[in-house]
């Protein structure tokens, strides 16, 4: 059973979340908050496997919240008991801008997905099974959002993801690559010749050496240092979803 934390300052709209959530077997609504300081405190109390938060108009106090619910441990509401060692929740957005510079920085401070509001019903539950599975989820409609902001860098920043980039290998900067342009972790397997299991243990290498805390931090990163360079093609079906579903 995985269990969520709605986050959205609407009531009839986390009335309709709750109604069309609970009714799928497999999810239960452990709670509800209506602002940001209360979602964080709720977080950490109930300890929900995903937090659905509804960013609306977004500013740093959102970003905030998504870090300090993603890293409970690095911020004052730390666990006394737990430890370093708890899983904390994944984060889910919900947003209504499809060409938005707060879609990178949701993805940096920590969220493990982001959905356009008019996602469609079984998009918003197939994202929620999914991080709630440790994979990550992206809406393609805000890869633009992600391509525009990735080329309004600093140079200073680029210069340090950079640096972080030539700590991987050689194999390493393969498998970042094909995981940045949607490939699971059999199909990467399949094209590098190499054992599923090979790749699982270079994507947590991956993600160790550039800080990231999940694949879809590590794609934003493949973008920002140019290892893997923006297509006008249509998005593969993969695109959006860079779980382990496919072994």
């Amino acid at each position: 059973m995985t269990t969520v934390l709605i986050v959205n300052d609407q009531a009839l709209q986390r009335l309709g979340l709750r109604m069309f959530l609970e009714a799928q077997p497999d999810l239960t609504i452990v709670g509800e908050a209506t602002a940001y300081a209360q979602a964080v405190r709720l977080s950490d109390t109930l300890r929900p496997d995903v937090v659905l938060m509804d960013m609306g108009r977004p500013d740093e106090k959102h970003i905030q919240a998504i870090h300090r619910i993603s890293r409970p441990d690095e911020g004052p509401m730390a666990p006394d008991t737990d430890g370093p060692g708890r899983t904390p929740p994944r984060v889910l957005i919900l947003t209504p801008f499809d060409a938005d510079e707060s879609a990178c920085a949701a993805l940096r401070a920590g969220a493990d997905g982001l959905l356009l509001k008019d996602a469609l019903p079984h998009e918003l539950t197939a994202a929620l099974r999914t991080i709630a599975l440790g994979g990550a989820v992206l809406s393609p409609h805000l890869t633009r959002a992600l391509v525009d902001a990735v080329r309004e860098q600093s140079r200073a920043d680029l210069t340090e993801r950079r640096h972080r980039l030539s700590h991987l290998s050689e194999r390493e900067c393969e498998v970042l690559a094909a995981l940045a342009s949607g490939w699971s972790s059999r199909e990467i397997a399949e094209r590098l010749s190499i054992a599923p299991t090979t790749v699982k243990s270079h994507i947590s290498s991956i993600l160790a050496k550039i800080g990231a805390r999940a694949r879809v931090q590590a794609v934003v990163f493949a973008y920002e240092t140019g290892l893997v360079r923006p297509t006008r093609q249509r998005p593969r079906p993969t695109d959006t979803d860079f779980s382990d579903r496919s072994g």
